[in-house]
């Protein structure tokens, strides 16, 4: 099995305090975050009924590898493969294999690659086949609700005010934010500080500053909040079986907003 380096625990560590980057380190982040949003470009047309969750995970593993990435998931903690492929009532940490993709299943597929030591991660949500109203629903509303909260990005707002937007969209439309996962600091560490709640209040919460790097990635249920974690030890999945939805992207903090690192080339980021 290929592994990648383990950059989180050896060269670089988790830091308590929150990064400020560089134009050059943006640099970076912009084209790690330009390969793993093409190669969930890429995956698109072959996401439909009678592909299995395995096969979309090999190509996506040969693809970044291909175009001089690696995969950051694989051997990640002990993790066996290239992406998350998360069906239905699965909410984050699915993992690939025989699962046939239905006509009508909704499939989230997270990706993350590094790129000369910076990390570029993202997730998005995929229509296979002919998905019912309240599926794309669903959908519409995490994708909504992601970028209402990267409007908040901007310096002298805080990270409260992300999840406060997020929150708020969310449950306006009678779904739940998922409260136990949360996006992240990024940069040439995985997971780094802080971690980005999506459901707060304004004001709360680090103030947001020029430099910083981090995830936006909430997880939206139709039904309650609530999830469970598998025997598998990754898979998560809610506790009422109802469905689930995600979207992610990495972002940078400018001098007046932000910057979208893992923003789609071929415009494929939501689902028509």
């Amino acid at each position: 099995m290929y592994e990648t380096p383990e950059l989180d625990n050896e060269t670089f560590t988790r830091s308590s305090a929150i990064r400020i980057y560089d134009q050059d380190d943006f640099e970076g982040m912009r084209i790690a975050g330009r390969l793993v949003a093409e190669a969930l470009d890429m995956i698109a047309p072959y996401v439909v009924p009678g592909v299995t969750t395995g096969e979309l995970d090999d190509l996506i593993r040969e693809y970044t590898l291909d175009r001089g990435g690696l995969p950051a998931c694989l051997g990640y903690k002990g993790y066996t493969k290239t992406v998350c492929t998360s069906i239905n009532h699965v909410v984050c940490h699915g993992i690939p294999g025989d699962r046939v993709l239905k006509d009508g299943d909704i499939v989230n597929i997270d990706h993350t690659v590094i790129v000369d030591g910076w990390h570029g991660d993202s997730s998005r949500m995929y229509a296979v086949g002919n998905i019912n109203p309240r599926s794309k629903k669903l959908i519409d509303v995490t994708y909504e609700a992601l970028m209402l909260g990267l409007e908040q990005v901007k310096p002298g707002n805080t990270f409260g005010d992300i999840g406060y937007v997020i929150q708020r969209h969310v449950e306006a439309a009678r779904m739940s934010v998922v409260r136990d996962f949360c996006g992240h600091g990024i940069g040439r560490v995985f997971h780094d500080s802080p971690n980005v709640l999506h459901y707060g209040r304004k004001g709360e919460g680090a103030v947001l500053k020029p430099g910083m790097c981090f995830t936006v990635e909430p997880m939206v249920n139709l039904g309650k909040p609530h999830v469970k974690v598998l025997s598998d030890g990754w898979t998560a999945v809610t506790r009422d079986k109802s469905l689930s939805a995600q979207c992610e992207h990495t972002v940078g903090v400018t001098e007046d907003g932000v910057e979208i690192f893992s923003a789609s080339p071929a415009g494929l980021f939501r689902p028509n």
